[in-house]
C-alpha cells in the first residue's frame, strides 16, 4: 500500500495538533521509497529517515558478515550517553530547520 496516497494511514498527532512537521513525518513515505528503489523520493520525503536506513543496513551488514565468519559480534563503536545527546540535538536541529522556511526543502 502506497503511503502517499491519502486516507490509508492516520495524519501524525503532531502535525494535526501544532501545525509543525515531527523528526518521523514522511516517514513511512520515506521507507517505501527506499523499498523500491527511489533514492531521490525517500530523501524528499525525510532525510533524517534514510540516514537511520542507511546506518541500519550498515550494523546489519557488519552483523551478518560477523556471523557468517563464526566469529561473536561486537559492536564498532562505543555508544556514550553523549552520542545519544548529540543525535536528540541533532534531530531537534532537524525538527526546527525542517519547519522554518529555509529548510522548506527538508519538509515532507
Amino acid at each position: 500500500m502506497d503511503p502517499g496516497r491519502p486516507g490509508h494511514y492516520p495524519v501524525c498527532p503532531f502535525l494535526s495538533a501544532l501545525g509543525l512537521y515531527c523528526p518521523a513525518c514522511g516517514g513511512l513515505r520515506s521507507a517505501h521509497a527506499v523499498a523500491h528503489g527511489d533514492l531521490p523520493a525517500a530523501l524528499g520525503a525525510n532525510a533524517a529517515a534514510v540516514l537511520l536506513f542507511a546506518a541500519f543496513a550498515a550494523f546489519w551488514v557488519h552483523w551478518f558478515a560477523a556471523a557468517v565468519r563464526g566469529v561473536g559480534y561486537t559492536f564498532p563503536v562505543r555508544l556514550t550517553a553523549w552520542h545519544g545527546w548529540v543525535a536528540g540535538a541533532l534531530l531537534l536541529a532537524f525538527t526546527v530547520v525542517r519547519n522554518t522556511p529555509v529548510g522548506a526543502a527538508l519538509a515532507p
